[in-house]
């Protein structure tokens, strides 16, 4: 067992996540690496989106309100349709990507309501979407949009949730859960799964989520994180793979060649556990070498974040990440 306090523990998970997503936000869903360090050479720290996006799909992008009820888009629907359009191409430098933002609204939740009220948080997130000014990130992930479209139709928000998920970041929103009830393990796992499937439904996010749990559970507990990783590979499904073998390989041969750089969870959390094995010594370049593979960096950095500061402390991370996030977590130790 490590001397690090939980409450630091906490904290430093936290601001991992946050610092993840923010590290990788301009680099955000590049799938060729070569166009990415063309538009932005090896990124170490926090950066503007550039336009155009190299390898962005908003073009192929649309959502229709049904009624005013849906509207979430608010002053980002001008950009989509558009070809080039970056995903995120009003965020500054530190801010975080929409499922972030929407975890530190679940933070926020958790401490006004003395734990998780699966009802006030629904209030929240449906409030935060429709509000225009809430947030300015362009592009809404399906599950939004599907929520949203279900709910202005007159759907309970209780079941809104879209069948046969597998994106990431579905499981980023969970991390401050699981943080919360640090000391409660069972409330947390129940909590977690209770808020993914508001939005997430299906096994494979099922068994993301328990990876998460257990893993990020165990770390706050004092365990080492190679230990908590180790147990999970025992146990989970989405992680049958020869881990021992593949680190002794280069990142990019095991992000982006054996395992797709892609959101789905089938091979974002195997390439979020293989760096944290990698790099877990090391938080600062596991968060560098996350960002520069490119894929969904986003979601990846939030999850190898968490992990790696709970692991470390909040200690782990350079004064420039934490002074330079637009709005960190607000976390008492």
């Amino acid at each position: 067992m490590n001397e690090i306090s939980a409450g630091e523990r906490v904290k430093g998970g936290l601001l991992g996540a946050f610092i993840g997503d923010a590290l990788a936000m301009p680099v955000h869903w590049y799938y060729e690496t070569d166009k990415l360090r063309a538009d932005y050479g090896h990124v170490t720290d926090y950066l503007a989106p550039r336009h155009p996006h190299a390898d962005s799909f908003m073009e192929e992008c649309s959502y229709q309100a049904p009624n005013p009820r849906g509207e979430i888009l608010h002053d980002q629907a001008q950009y989509w349709g558009k070809a080039g359009i970056h995903y995120h191409r009003g965020l500054k430098p530190g801010e975080n990507t929409l499922n972030l933002q929407l975890a530190r609204q679940v933070w926020t939740g958790l401490h006004e309501d003395g734990g998780y009220d699966v009802t006030k948080q629904l209030r929240r997130y449906i409030h935060f979407m429709t509000t225009p000014g809430q947030h300015h990130d362009t592009y809404i992930e399906r599950c939004h949009q599907h929520f949203f479209q279900q709910y202005a139709e007159g759907r309970d928000p209780l079941h809104c949730g879209r069948p046969g998920e597998k994106h990431l970041g579905g499981v980023a929103p969970l991390i401050p859960i699981i943080a919360f009830y640090h000391d409660n393990p069972e409330a947390g796992r129940i909590a977690a799964l209770q808020h993914l499937h508001l939005t997430h439904l299906g096994e494979p996010m099922r068994h993301a989520a328990g990876f998460l749990a257990g893993s990020l559970q165990a770390v706050l507990a004092g365990r080492s994180l190679d230990e908590a990783l180790r147990r999970q590979i025992a146990v989970n499904p989405l992680l049958k793979h020869p881990f021992d073998q593949l680190l002794k390989l280069s990142d990019e041969e095991v992000v982006g060649e054996r395992f797709k750089t892609a959101c789905y969870v089938e091979d974002a959390i195997p390439s979020v556990v293989y760096l944290a094995l990698k790099h877990g010594n090391d938080p600062e370049q596991a968060l560098i070498a996350n960002t520069n593979l490119g894929g969904d960096s986003c979601h990846r950095g939030a999850l190898l974040g968490a992990l790696l500061g709970a692991a470390h402390g909040a200690a782990a991370w350079p004064e420039r990440w934490v002074r330079g996030l637009v709005a960190a977590p607000v976390v008492s130790t």
